[in-house]
């Protein structure tokens, strides 16, 4: 095992970890806190922190075993969140399947009801489903929805608290980048997976986007552990609560 890269005050906490199997990276949210609602958000990319290529292609830019351990964050959640523009793109399904565990709420974020009624995340399934909206819209038969009026952009904080309040208190921000992106802007996320693939793709969608910091100092610098996988892709398994840098704390 590498010893946390420590070299001078700025540095960054990380530490390397031999294999996926010397870390348990769902320990936190096991022991989450009951009083309040904990978030991961996972991301994929390549090594030059792109999402998608220029055309839009975005599959299998990381590998089998990125895509399990998506599945085992969702298996260890109460919801999975996306934003109404991952639905349009990639019609996810958001359900637990390359492994064992409970199927998590879905929960779509669609300000304009912009969600199709046939899309697979809205299926009928027995898992809950939850759309998010600024005003009264048709739903599918079964289909919960949260109304939070307003104008621009939903605030993430006011998203979780509203979904604390209904009995979900883990829960995975999963996409898209700009959703999850807003959700870090806003410090309404504790811990990040970021899943770097071996791969350069040289253009394209970039993956987080987060309001511009001109200072180093003020830098976030999350404690991070490093875990490589057996096909290539590496973790980067980030806390945000802890850490340096000025961005620290909580929501």
């Amino acid at each position: 095992m590498t010893p946390d890269f420590d070299s001078h005050a700025g540095a960054p906490q990380i530490k390397a970890i031999g294999r996926a199997d010397d870390a348990d990276v769902f320990a936190p949210l096991r022991e989450a806190p009951c009083d309040r609602a904990y978030v991961i958000a996972q991301l994929g990319q390549s090594l030059d922190g792109r999402i998608a290529t220029v055309s839009g292609e975005s599959r299998y830019i990381n590998g089998p075993a990125a895509l399990d351990h998506l599945h085992r964050i969702r298996a260890h959640v109460d919801a999975v969140l996306v934003g109404v523009g991952t639905v349009l793109a990639d019609d996810p399904q958001l359900t637990v399947r390359r492994c064992p565990g409970p199927a998590p709420a879905r929960v779509v974020l669609d300000p304009a009801g912009r969600a199709p009624a046939d899309a697979r995340c809205l299926a009928d399934d027995g898992a809950r489903r939850i759309v998010v909206r600024r005003a009264p819209a048709p739903a599918p038969a079964g289909v919960e929805e949260v109304v939070m009026p307003g104008e621009g952009a939903m605030a993430p904080a006011a998203i979780v608290e509203a979904l604390f309040r209904r009995g979900l208190r883990r829960i995975l921000v999963e996409g898209g980048a700009r959703t999850i992106s807003s959700f870090i802007d806003a410090d309404a996320v504790d811990r990040l997976h970021v899943l770097v693939a071996p791969l350069i793709i040289g253009a394209g969608r970039i993956g987080l986007e987060l309001a511009p910091e001109p200072l180093l100092s003020r830098a976030r610098r999350p404690a991070t552990r490093v875990i490589p996988f057996p096909d290539g892709d590496v973790l980067f398994d980030c806390d945000l609560r802890r850490g340096r840098g000025g961005r620290e704390g909580g929501v």
